[in-house]
Parts: structure tokens; sequence; C-alpha cells
């Protein structure tokens, strides 16, 4: 989880400061937003895992290994940027609720609540990104 996420924030970070085309300004302000909310999240993922005892992983070759999302080799074009992004959220919601078993099986309240959070926030943002594709 904090890998996808983190490896979106990257990704999104990237495309706010790499995106051009006639929805610079919508686009530009839209990627900030969340990228500022995907801070805030990995934070608050990588604090849980503390809080339970573990090591979060902390390093790009670590988020490398663990993430389902991939990083560009090129740099998309606006377009792209939206539908990899959407897939990107799409992703880091099926791992929240790979993980929901997990922490539901070992009654893990606050952990189950924070992907709860999670989910509904990735698959919101994934719909708003949708609706600009229409």
């Amino acid at each position: 989880m904090l890998a996808d996420s983190y490896t979106l924030y990257l990704k999104t970070h990237n495309y706010h400061w790499n995106v051009v085309g006639p929805m610079f300004s919508t686009l530009h302000l839209m990627f900030e937003a969340q990228y500022n909310e995907l801070a805030l999240a990995v934070d608050e993922i990588a604090e849980r895992i503390r809080s339970l005892g573990h090591r979060a992983p902390a390093s790009y070759s670590e988020f490398a290994k663990l993430s389902s999302i991939k990083e560009d080799e090129e740099y998309p074009d606006a377009t792209t940027m939206i539908h990899n992004l959407v897939s990107g959220h799409e992703a880091v919601a099926r791992t929240a609720r790979a993980a929901m078993g997990i922490v539901e099986a070992a009654g893990d309240a606050p952990s189950a609540d924070l992907l709860t959070t999670r989910m509904r926030t990735h698959e919101k943002t994934a719909w708003m990104l949708r609706s600009l594709l229409a």
C-alpha cells in the first residue's frame, strides 16, 4: 500500500511539473491537489506501519520492488497522463481492498479504517479523472 501510494505520488508530481497542452492550467492545479493529498496519505500509511512495530519501506528500490504501479519511461501527453493516473488510482484501491481482508482477520480496526478512507479517496479521484476523458 505504501509503495503503490508513493509511486503514484511521484507519478502525479511528475505530471504536475511536465503537463503541457490546452488543459495545462486545469491539470496542473488538479495534479497539485492530488499529489498534496497523496503526500499526506503516504505519511499516514508509513506511520501506521511503524505503529504496528514494523519498519516502513523508504527507498526507491524498495518501492520499485513492492509497487504494482510502474514508472513512466517517457513523458506522456496530457491525455495519456490522465489515463495513467486513472490506472494508478484504481491500482491503489485494489491494493487497499486486498489488504482489507488481512486487517479484518487480524481485528485491526485502525488499519481497516485507513484502508477504507484510501479506497474511497482513490475511487473518487479515478472517477474525477475519468470524467475528463468523457
